[in-house]
């Protein structure tokens, strides 16, 4: 599967956020929290579509929260082949929680954490 991390991923209609907030699940790996539904996307062959966020609340400027947002869009496109989904397709809202700008490495440590529990949660217990 190709690193990359096309427009067709990436989560943008209205109805999809809505339903992810209203009836997604939520897991977290400090400083990331991953709110994820499972639902049926309107691109053709694609398993995830993903969203960043960074609160204004946590962090004032906003070449700050781009900056992050950025190093998540970045942290994600290597990592997303870790996110196990067993042919379903999934809604993904990426959260950053955390008041101070972390490194990439530690960025990338907390989405291997978040696909680890991902995967726990959705993987069939017979494998």
């Amino acid at each position: 599967m190709k690193q990359t991390f096309p427009k067709k991923e990436h989560l943008k209609r209205k109805k999809l956020l809505d339903e992810l907030f209203s009836t997604g699940k939520k897991v977290s790996a400090y400083p990331l929290l991953l709110f994820y539904v499972e639902t049926p996307l309107p691109e053709e062959n694609i398993a995830i579509q993903a969203g960043v966020s960074v609160a204004k609340r946590n962090h004032k400027l906003a070449v700050t929260r781009n900056r992050i947002k950025r190093l998540m869009r970045e942290v994600y496109r290597k990592n997303k082949t870790y996110f196990q989904t067993n042919d379903k397709t999934f809604a993904f809202m990426f959260i950053y929680t955390g008041r101070e700008v972390m490194a990439i490495e530690e960025l990338d440590k907390a989405m291997l954490k978040l696909a680890e529990k991902f995967n726990k949660l959705h993987l069939p217990e017979n494998l």
